[in-house]
């Protein structure tokens, strides 16, 4: 077999998936490897798309790794074993000896179906999953290379629309992505110091939403304290689990595997928006929906997650060339804050949703617990902005009214 190895982004971009791409080609080639990449994940496999990594200088990995969004382009396809099968046959005409593929959750499955299929084939390739996803959904991980970084932003934007509010009250709803699993929408709280500041209600999709007390939520906050900043993540769902969106709006958007389309919509902001005013008589109502957003946002990035992402592209391909034949790179958390690197099975992880535990969710389903914002805290990186507000005295009124 050539030393030649194949490597690959697949999914949403990140903000530092570049990094795990890096780390990978700059491992490889400490390992004398030649480092080929697919164009768009898994069809530039397909399409014989393929990059020849090993020409490209370190001082350009080095600018690559530093830029969101995945430098090779990703993919959204689904493979099923007929594709993985046409996948295993371009990795055999390349001669292909090891197989990278970074990304979620049905990433994960691709690399197991190639896997097997080259072990019945009796083709001797190492396939290896590297682990990515805002979503934080990842199986056997405490977190995934990406969350930090998007965490972070999302802390920021809701401090700042949280300034924004308190300077113009009304009611204010964030809408985070999150189909099944609410890490994102719940790191709005991130930069919260005590309770009068927003987000003064959080909705994760581990909770069943309910119209009349989402209302009765928001109603008693802005009686308290004449506003109200609201994080709801882009999954919540009723009782049957039928998506919220469904309920609000009789026409809804679907994807190509038939999901009904969360995100790419401002939808779901509008409605509730619409539905706050219509039921509880408020004037100033305003939604945003962040959308792709939160996913590359320049120059917002955890340092954390920087260098967990590098680390687990290196240790990927160290757990290759120490004899592995397959697996998933996952991140477990030893103390606060240090973090170790393993290899779990492939079957752990692949095509499986890690939800947030219930000991993050306070017991009513509309805010995060203290433990949620110690596990988040040491994510999010260093130097976060402060925010403060004026303390002087107010003067006596002289007039009377």
């Amino acid at each position: 077999m050539a030393a030649r190895i194949l490597v690959a982004q697949g999914g949403g971009p990140t903000a530092v998936i570049n990094q795990s791409l890096v780390g990978v080609v700059q491992e490889a080639r400490r390992h004398g490897l030649s480092v080929y990449g697919a164009v768009h994940g898994v069809r530039g496999i397909l399409n014989e798309d393929l990059l020849d990594l090993s020409q490209e200088t370190t001082a350009q990995l080095e600018r690559v790794a530093a830029t969101p969004a995945s430098a090779l382009g990703s993919t959204r396809d689904k493979p099923d074993a007929a594709y993985c099968a046409q996948i295993l046959a371009v990795l055999q005409a390349h001669q292909i000896s090891q197989f990278y593929y970074i990304g979620g959750n049905d990433s994960s499955d691709t690399v197991r179906i190639v896997a097997e299929q080259a072990a019945a084939a009796g083709y001797p390739l190492r396939a290896i999953h590297i682990p990515k996803t805002i979503d934080n959904d990842l199986v056997g991980n405490d977190h995934t290379p990406g969350y930090p970084s998007a965490a972070r932003f999302v802390a920021q934007a809701f401090a700042g629309a949280d300034l924004d509010n308190a300077a113009l009250p009304g009611v204010y709803v964030g809408v985070v992505m999150g189909r099944h699993a609410g890490f994102l929408t719940a790191a709005a709280a991130g930069l919260q110091q005590h309770p009068d500041q927003g987000p003064h209600l959080v909705y994760l999709p581990e909770r069943t939403f309910d119209t009349a007390r989402f209302l009765a939520d928001v109603q008693a906050v802005y009686s308290r304290l004449g506003r109200c900043v609201i994080a709801v993540s882009e999954g919540i769902h009723d009782a049957s689990g039928a998506p919220i969106i469904t309920q609000l709006s009789s026409q809804v958007e679907r994807d190509a595997h038939g999901n009904v389309q969360l995100s790419g919509t401002g939808a779901l902001a509008d409605l509730l928006c619409d539905t706050i005013k219509a039921k509880l008589g408020i004037k100033r109502v305003r939604g945003d929906t962040f959308g792709y957003l939160q996913r590359s946002f320049l120059g917002c990035v955890s340092e954390v997650d920087q260098r967990e992402a590098r680390e687990v592209g290196e240790r990927a391909v160290q757990f290759a060339q120490g004899g592995a034949e397959r697996g998933s790179v996952a991140l477990r958390r030893t103390g606060d804050y240090c973090s170790e690197i393993v290899l779990q099975p492939l079957e752990a992880v692949a095509a499986k949703t890690r939800v947030m535990e219930d000991a993050l969710i306070n017991a009513e389903g509309n805010h995060v617990t203290e433990a949620f914002r110690a596990y988040l805290r040491p994510l999010l990186g260093s130097a976060l902005p402060e925010r403060a507000g004026l303390r002087a005295p107010r003067l006596p009124k002289l007039l009377a009214r």
